[in-house]
């Protein structure tokens, strides 16, 4: 009997030892990461009966990985890969659908390795929310799955066809609280993250958002649009790797209406200001519809005017903010086609202020809510870190774990 009583009283005192440092870690705010354009991985299946080249397949048995996988990048495969990738606009119902025979879904809802590597594989140039994730796990003891989530989304597709994805992020945000003791949750957002989030805010009620949010920290969001998305339209982008040609790539890239949502909005671009100029005409915002037909794209302004009403809601989003953002890297203000050079020729960048994509009004944009919330909202610019640099920059990740050490 004394030896059991022995036995319980160490019991206890090993448990009320212990119990600070349980408490210390999962008070914490847990994390989700909300990935923008591009950040998320995407899984295919085939069962096709018409193929761009016949060394494309046309039949998968099972899901495979799609975005990023770099092995689908390389010449002539590359075909296989738009032709995969690539939406199908229908003007009656608004909405877009996959190329036939193509099935696309987001892997590992919840799970911050989809949005923390691109490619399965681990391959770095597939590297995205990798060194915040790891910085959290290694540096301030965040448990994958636990206390640090992730929320990928089909970032092809705007907002007004990803409202399943709204409703899971609050049953994920109320999942990860429950399961973290109750501790309000930080939102992590990155690039069309940023506002994605904002939206999904601006629908939650205030007791809500008091309940369950913690902080919202932004790194290079698009508030307000980018130019560099009209540079898109007009002549696609490389996406940073020098040996994948631009103009392959656009053939799929302006079929995505998240292209068409992150248009420069009208409430940080004036109606004057020339974003396209030419020997014959020049295109300002009330030029768009006119300057999608010029240059063969003309969903282009369909998706301007299916996405254009969730840029005019710019409300607070009513909890504390930390805005991140990268400043001093030429960014793209204007497309200047020289006399004598067509719209279906490269223009001239004439560059700005920006992180690189985003213009700095745009990127600035969080500074509109200052005198609009009572929650703080914070504001921190890094000098010459470009808008994916940002996910890995050293002084960017003190900041933000300095931030969730004392919040």
């Amino acid at each position: 009997m004394r030896l059991i009583l022995i036995f319980i009283i160490a019991f206890m005192y090993v448990i009320n030892e212990t119990k600070p440092w349980k408490l210390t870690a999962t008070q914490r705010s847990p994390v989700i990461f909300v990935p923008g354009d591009g950040g998320s991985q995407l899984e295919a299946q085939l069962n096709k009966t018409v193929v761009p080249h016949y060394l494309c397949e046309k039949v998968s048995s099972d899901y495979f990985n799609i975005w990023l996988n770099l092995e689908l990048l390389v010449p002539i495969i590359i075909d296989c890969f738009i032709d995969n990738m690539k939406l199908t606009y229908h003007n009656d119902t608004r909405t877009t659908t996959n190329t036939e025979g193509v099935s696309v879904r987001v892997p590992g809802w919840g799970d911050p390795f989809s949005v923390e590597y691109l490619d399965p594989s681990k391959a770095s140039p597939g590297n995205y929310f990798k060194d915040v994730g790891n910085m959290l796990v290694n540096q301030l003891g965040y448990v994958r799955n636990l206390s640090l989530r992730g929320a990928p989304y089909d970032f092809r597709k705007a907002p007004n066809e990803n409202g399943e994805f709204f409703i899971k992020l609050k049953q994920l945000v109320e999942e990860t609280y429950v399961i973290n003791n109750k501790v309000p949750i930080t939102l992590i957002a990155h690039s069309m993250g940023g506002p994605m989030t904002l939206l999904f805010l601006q629908n939650q009620t205030q007791k809500w958002k008091n309940q369950y949010i913690k902080s919202l920290i932004t790194l290079g969001a698009v508030w307000g649009g980018s130019v560099k998305a009209l540079k898109v339209f007009a002549v696609g982008d490389n996406l940073g790797a020098y040996v994948l040609r631009e103009s392959i790539l656009r053939d799929q890239q302006i079929t995505s209406p998240s292209l068409g949502w992150l248009l420069p909005s009208k409430y940080f671009w004036k109606d004057t200001e020339v974003l396209v100029q030419t020997q014959k005409k020049n295109y300002t915002l009330l030029d768009l519809q006119q300057f999608f037909l010029d240059i063969n794209v003309p969903n282009g302004w369909e998706f301007r005017k299916d996405t254009e009403k969730f840029q005019a809601n710019f409300a607070a989003p009513g909890v504390e903010m930390y805005c991140l953002h990268g400043v001093n890297v030429s960014t793209v203000e204007r497309l200047y086609y020289k006399p004598g050079v067509t719209l279906d020729s490269y223009p001239q960048l004439i560059l700005g202020d920006g992180d690189g994509t985003v213009n700095l009004r745009s990127l600035e944009g969080c500074l509109y809510w200052k005198t609009k919330q009572k929650q703080k909202i914070y504001h921190q610019t890094f000098a010459g870190v470009d808008h994916m640099e940002i996910l890995r920059n050293q002084h960017v990740l003190d900041y933000i774990k300095t931030t969730l050490s004392t919040i």
